[in-house]
């Protein structure tokens, strides 16, 4: 597998979510005519001779990618080694390995050293609140990474470490993510929105040693103390016999206390009047970001890591309950999402970028940092939410930052759709050329809607389907140049984004992801193939029960019980909590984590209508 498939796809969706649960039937539907085709997007050939060398000539193409990044050492030996059939021993997949560099180095400093763009905006940071927005230069940034990576390594964080982030969209969430990637220690970061449970958890499977965190913040009118509840995961960390030596922390709601300072990255004093928080403070263990910060030094050695060093560990739901840490490695990664960005979304040098995902998410990794910064791109943050303070909030970012390509969920347009044309159409989108889905499977009302309101009729729409576990982009189509439709759902070769193991069990990995068919790896989702040759998403494959007549199916199969449900409990991302369901089936109300559940709602009226049954 190469570049993404570029035969697209309507009905089908991305996991590009911590839960990983894509698919949804597919729907025969096409977008209309007026959309083949753009004219600012490259040709229809020249994108599949590219799609052709990459699956054909792997080994080539993504060499000939390599030679756009900077590597301190080269490729001494294959390019490529991988064994996808755990019928011929350990499931295994090796890019460059031997080769030498840095991310970091590569998104930033080769940005502004080599290729002059230390003045160019990397992001322009929207707040919760309107007015509240500042913007950091390329420059500016990698000057308070290389700052954070000392204060990292002064804390004793080295090569190899890793490091739990749970922070809200500010600045420094990329820059806390960044400087771990400078000096080799592997960010876990774990979204705002979940439990001290859930940011537990993760401290614990992967032994963190230092968690980076902020006061608190504001989503919508909702405010979050995120502190306390960091502090009551550290608590149950130690309790569990793993105490964790540091906490950083970032004072963002208090930032007035601090005056404006000279720090680029420093948004303007909150606007909205805040309640007296109150942050409580682990003497010994808990440090401020902004004093570490002005102590630290603003140039900083990246330390040169192998292509398939770790770089990072993202958390994705397991169907035992356990959540699974998918490893990402340096080198692959880095082509992978810097390719997919440019082509996918059409990129060019004066382009705005606005993926409007946390990056809590894979998404956010893949197509908020890595994959525009190591483009030298522009690209928008913002904190808050499409609702507020009010449902036009999206369009007049859009009209604001003047946004070209703008990638958000099935979710947000379906939820905005009920409030209608009118918040859309009155502000201009002018600037829009390529919009995006990501995330779960788009119904073709709302794809129709985000074509004729939000494109105005004139955007084509990449609805893209990937994973967690795949890094980037997998089935997608070109920009205006693909007719719409799905993509497989098996791979027989590995692409460089791919995923490399399971943190601390492999074989978790193998039993996955390629037992089931030996030789491919597998997404867990279905599909379908048209008479086009095109394929079709129709959702997870162990999701469901088959329903037939007792006579084909024999009396061994017929359920004991049936109940009658208006939901079921699902991930964010439309997968099916299986293990949820068996504890309802067992009246076992002992769930474990459930901050990944979409509705919580649904679990009670499933306990509180649950059949009676004979035990």
């Amino acid at each position: 597998m190469g570049l993404p498939e570029e035969r697209g796809r309507s009905g089908s969706g991305s996991r590009g979510q911590e839960e990983a649960g894509a698919g949804g039937r597919a729907q025969s539907w096409s977008p209309p005519p007026e959309v083949s085709r753009s004219a600012h997007v490259p040709s229809l050939q020249r994108y599949r001779e590219l799609h052709r060398r990459s699956v054909e000539e792997p080994r080539e193409f993504w060499g000939d990618i390599a030679k756009e990044f900077y590597w301190k050492t080269p490729c001494p030996g294959p390019f490529l080694r991988y064994n996808f059939d755990v019928t011929k021993g350990k499931i295994f997949i090796e890019w460059m390995k031997g080769a030498s560099t840095n991310i970091c180095y590569n998104v930033l400093d080769r940005n502004v050293h080599e290729k002059k763009l230390g003045d160019k905006v990397a992001f322009y940071w929207e707040g919760n609140e309107p007015g509240e927005t500042t913007q950091i230069t390329y420059h500016e940034l990698l000057v308070q990474v290389c700052q954070f990576s000392n204060v990292l390594r002064k804390q004793g964080i080295q090569k190899g470490d890793r490091v739990a982030i749970y922070m809200p969209m500010i600045p420094e969430l990329v820059v806390a993510m960044l400087a771990c990637a400078r000096i080799g220690a592997l960010h876990s970061i774990v979204f705002a929105g979940f439990s001290s449970e859930s940011l537990c958890e993760r401290i614990l499977d992967s032994s963190c040693s230092l968690l980076i965190t902020t006061d608190a913040f504001y989503r919508g009118e909702k405010l979050v103390n995120l502190k306390e509840l960091a502090d009551e995961a550290l608590q149950k960390c130690q309790e569990k016999d793993f105490p964790v030596r540091c906490c950083i922390v970032v004072k963002h709601l208090g930032r007035a206390e601090l005056g404006m300072g000279d720090s680029p990255s420093q948004s303007p004093p909150i606007k909205r009047s805040c309640p007296d928080v109150q942050i409580s403070w682990n003497q010994g263990i808990d440090l401020w970001w902004h004093e570490l910060m002005q102590e630290a030094g603003d140039e900083c050695e990246p330390e040169w890591c192998d292509a398939e060093d770790p770089l990072f560990i993202l958390y994705t739901s397991g169907s035992t309950g356990k959540p699974k840490g998918v490893v990402h490695t340096v080198g692959g990664y880095m082509l992978y999402v810097a390719t997919t960005f440019k082509y996918v979304f059409d990129f060019h040098a004066e382009d705005v970028f606005w993926c409007t995902a946390d990056i809590g998410w894979i998404t956010g990794h893949s197509y908020v940092t890595y994959g525009p910064l190591a483009n030298g791109a522009t690209s928008v943050l913002f904190e808050g939410i499409p609702t507020y303070p009010d449902v036009n909030r999206l369009w007049s970012i859009v009209d604001k930052y003047k946004v070209t390509k703008f990638y958000t969920a099935p979710t947000a347009i379906r939820l905005l759709m009920k409030f209608g044309d009118e918040p859309v159409t009155k502000h201009s989108r002018a600037s829009l050329q390529v919009l995006g889905t990501v995330g779960e499977p788009i119904n073709p009302e709302a794809w129709l809607w985000y074509h004729q309101v939000v494109g105005a009729q004139r955007c084509p729409i990449v609805d893209t389907f990937w994973q967690t576990e795949t890094g980037g982009h997998m089935l997608t189509p070109l920009p205006g140049a693909t007719p719409m439709k799905p993509g497989s759902a098996v791979f027989k070769q590995p692409w460089p984004g791919i995923m490399r193991t399971v943190y601390g069990n492999h074989e978790r990995f193998e039993t996955t992801y390629f037992k089931k068919f030996p030789g491919y790896y597998v997404t867990g989702d279905g599909c379908r193939r048209d008479q086009d040759g095109y394929y079709w998403i129709t959702g997870r494959i162990d999701d469901m029960l088959n329903v037939s007549v007792r006579e084909k199916i024999g009396p061994i199969a017929t359920p004991d019980y049936i109940q009658n449900a208006p939901g079921l409990p699902k991930t964010r991302s439309g997968k099916i909590m299986r293990r949820v369901l068996r504890k309802i089936a067992q009246n076992d109300h002992d769930l474990g984590d459930t901050s990944t559940v979409a509705d919580p709602s649904v679990i009670s009226h499933l306990f509180s209508h649950r059949c009676l049954t004979i035990q």
